[in-house]
C-alpha cells in the first residue's frame, strides 16, 4: 500500500521560507513523476513542482520558478519542496503526489486518480 506523508507546513510572514517534506512508503521510489500540488480555498488544485529523478527532469509552475526548489533524498524515500521568498498568494494546502503511471501532463492535469496523494500540509503566508 502506497503512503505519502507530508510535513513542514506552517504560518510564516511574506518573504520567509519553509521546507516541506513527503515521506513515501510502498512506492517504487524515483521510478516515476513525484511532485507537489497546492489548492487554495475556492481554487482548483494546481501542480507546483515535479521531479522524475531517473531521467533527471524537473518541472516548475511559472508562479514559483526561481523561488521553489524540488528535490529528493532517495536514501530516505523523501521528497522535499524548499520554498523561499514566500508570498501571501502561496497560501494553500500543499499535497505530495506520486504518479501511478504516465507522462508529466497526466500527472499534472489528471485525471487525478492517476496519482497517489498525501493528506496535505497547510502553508499560510501573511503580509
Amino acid at each position: 500500500q502506497v503512503q505519502l506523508v507530508e510535513s513542514g507546513g506552517d504560518s510564516v510572514q511574506a518573504g520567509g521560507s519553509l521546507r516541506l517534506s513527503c515521506r513515501a512508503s510502498g512506492y517504487t521510489y524515483n521510478r516515476g513523476w513525484m511532485g507537489w500540488f497546492r489548492q487554495a480555498p475556492g481554487k482548483e488544485r494546481e501542480g507546483v513542482a515535479a521531479i522524475y529523478s531517473d531521467i533527471g527532469s524537473t518541472y516548475y509552475a511559472d508562479s514559483v520558478k526561481d523561488r521553489f526548489t524540488i528535490s529528493q533524498d532517495n536514501a530516505k524515500n523523501t521528497l522535499y519542496l524548499q520554498m523561499n521568498s514566500l508570498k501571501p498568494e502561496d497560501t494553500a494546502m500543499y499535497y505530495c503526489a506520486a504518479a501511478k503511471r504516465g507522462v508529466l501532463a497526466t500527472f499534472l492535469r489528471g485525471p487525478y486518480t492517476n496519482n497517489y496523494w498525501g493528506q496535505g500540509t497547510q502553508v499560510t503566508v501573511s503580509s
